[in-house]
């Protein structure tokens, strides 16, 4: 796919876990994804195992363009899997900026098992102060500094669509952002 001013994130619903499947797909091609994931532990066979399984099951982000992506559902028939999600106000396939995007997959690739993702997101998140991460593994992460499960947590928000918390940040790591 050549690159243009027509890429941009999109997210992405697939339907009865095929997510991995999915975006295996798109790896063939070319195209850039990623699929936030954790860590789950399982008992098989008596033995407790840990595994890497997506965080949020039906959900994946693929960048590329509107277009080059509808060709691709229309390709895959009536039983595709896979579909935009729309943005309720603007009818429109929901857009993730380029820096909102960065910022979530740094948060979503730490796999701490502190890490939150939160689908209900509420008027709680707005009423922070934007902040800049200065230091450690979430160093130039921005967001909005929410106290959560009596942490004080950096919130990235998707528009629309979701948002994700840090594990705790020490305070002396924060910077205000000056809008």
């Amino acid at each position: 796919m050549t690159k243009d001013k027509g890429i941009h994130w999109f997210a992405i619903r697939v339907s009865y876990g095929r997510v991995l499947k999915f975006c295996a797909g798109l790896g063939e091609s070319g195209v850039e994804y990623f699929v936030p994931m954790t860590r789950k532990k399982v008992v098989k066979d008596g033995k407790t195992v840990t595994l890497t399984v997506p965080a949020i099951s039906n959900l994946c982000f693929v960048r590329s363009t509107k277009a080059w992506l509808r060709d691709r559902f229309s390709e895959m028939g009536e039983s595709r899997p896979a579909h935009f999600i729309w943005d309720k106000h603007t009818r429109e396939p929901i857009v993730v900026s380029d820096k909102a995007m960065a910022d979530f997959m740094q948060i979503c690739q730490v796999m701490s098992d502190e890490t939150l993702y939160l689908k209900d997101i509420t008027a709680k998140l707005h009423e922070g102060q934007k902040v800049r991460v200065t230091e450690g593994p979430f160093k130039g992460v921005e967001g909005t500094i929410v106290r959560i499960k009596r942490s004080r947590r950096v919130v990235v928000e998707l528009p629309g669509l979701l948002a994700v918390a840090t594990n705790y940040i020490d305070p002396r790591f924060i910077e205000p952002i000056d809008e």
